[in-house]
């Protein structure tokens, strides 16, 4: 199972409202196609949203992430990461314990 952690410089003074947003209508939309968010926090001094998201199959993540995007139910939500995010920084990670 691929795991990432996404590390999200939000823009000064937008930090709450991205966090409400994601957690209102990303989280939901990406359980339903089947990721699992096993945590996130924010780190106030830095502006920064930090999520770990994984999907356990049957297909790859790059797959499930590609149908996310191309999604209408992505489309309608109309978020753009970028009216909020100022840089995202995306991991792989292994899990060793």
């Amino acid at each position: 199972m691929t795991t990432q952690l996404r590390i999200y410089t939000v823009r000064p003074g937008r930090l709450d409202a991205w966090v409400t947003a994601w957690r209102t209508l990303v989280v939901p939309l990406r359980q339903r196609f089947g990721f699992e968010i096993s945590g996130s926090w924010v780190d106030v001094e830095r502006q920064q949203h930090i999520w770990l998201v994984s999907h356990p199959g049957p297909q790859s993540f790059e797959e499930a992430n590609v149908d996310y995007w191309r999604s209408p139910e992505r489309t309608a939500m109309g978020l753009d990461p970028h009216d909020y995010l100022l840089s995202e920084e995306i991991r792989t990670v292994d899990p060793v314990l």
